[in-house]
């Protein structure tokens, strides 16, 4: 399933954050602890060039904690980069954003040569909330759908620190399939851009392998995981809609309101503390999704090159 979400404020806040950042010493991306690549947008890389990155995984309370630390390891592994979880309501860590950030660009200090840093993340991560945090007052408005943020903010956080907030964005074109999913899934992407019904059954069919005794639990299904695993995601659904009343008059499921109870159960962290995927896993998907891009754009040029030879 193909999922695209891109709608005109991302690409103003593209730009936005392509003219701040010639003047900005640490970018901090702020990152879903419970889908830490797939919330990694890859523009960041291509705007920021070569300056420090902090990676934050947030709303690690909702996470798996031995998935949230090999994603740190996998992080902290990569050149100019330094990786930390927090979950953004509890303000003593988030306090460590601040000390994280000197630690990357140690010169600047002092009113002669303030911070600046630079907050990005797909929309819903928590930017808002983090941002009001470490501000101690409600300076970024905060809102549990997609886009709340619509403009850049500036936020005074020390005498000689300054952050600068944008608005959520996602990139142009997501190449990898799961990732699409698992944005949708956690509330990244506008209800308009998919199919709530086929997001539920894909994190469905990704929770019966890697989580089975949750999903059990949570739904009250007497399979054991050899069992859960061996049905159909289409039959585990209709498993949920019976058990939590998703029914209509008639006796017929009504298969949207069981797809919206599976994804508020993930979102809310009813399920348990799930990550949907590890560093190993999304690193296969981003390869094959390279693989098939290459691929289409080679298309793509011998289209155009033999539009130019027939003429």
């Amino acid at each position: 399933m193909a999922i695209q979400w891109f709608p005109g404020h991302m690409h103003l806040t593209r730009q936005a954050i392509a003219a701040r950042i010639k003047s900005i010493d640490v970018v901090i991306e702020l990152l879903d602890a419970r889908l830490p690549g797939s919330s990694s947008n890859p523009l960041l890389g291509e705007l920021a060039g070569h300056r420090p990155t902090l990676k934050v995984l947030n709303k690690q309370d909702l996470a798996d904690p031995e998935r949230t630390q090999a994603w740190l390891a996998w992080y902290g592994a990569q050149p100019d980069t330094r990786a930390i979880a927090l979950d953004a309501s509890d303000r003593a860590p988030a306090r460590r954003l601040i000390e994280a950030c000197r630690q990357l660009a140690p010169s600047r200090r002092g009113m002669a040569r303030p911070m600046r840093v630079l907050i990005v993340g797909v929309p819903n991560v928590g930017k808002s909330t983090l941002i009001n945090t470490l501000s101690r007052k409600s300076q970024a408005r905060t809102g549990d759908e997609a886009g709340v943020t619509k403009q850049e903010q500036r936020i005074v956080l020390d005498d000689d620190f300054y952050l600068w907030d944008t608005p959520g964005m996602l990139w142009p074109r997501i190449i990898v399939p799961e990732s699409g999913v698992r944005l949708a899934a956690s509330g990244a992407v506008g209800r308009n851009a998919y199919d709530e019904q086929e997001v539920a059954l894909d994190l469905l069919a990704y929770l019966k392998f890697n989580y089975p005794k949750e999903l059990a639990a949570r739904y009250q299904l007497a399979q054991e995981a050899t069992e859960l695993q061996a049905l159909h995601d289409d039959e585990l659904l209709e498993h949920i809609a019976r058990r939590r009343g998703a029914v209509m008059a008639g006796g017929r499921l009504d298969w949207q309101k069981a797809a919206e109870i599976v994804l508020t159960d993930f979102r809310g962290a009813a399920i348990g503390r799930i990550t949907l995927e590890t560093p190993p896993e999304y690193e296969q998907w981003l390869a094959a999704g390279r693989a098939k891009d290459a691929e289409r754009e080679a298309r793509r040029k011998a289209q155009r090159e033999e539009r130019k030879g027939s003429r």
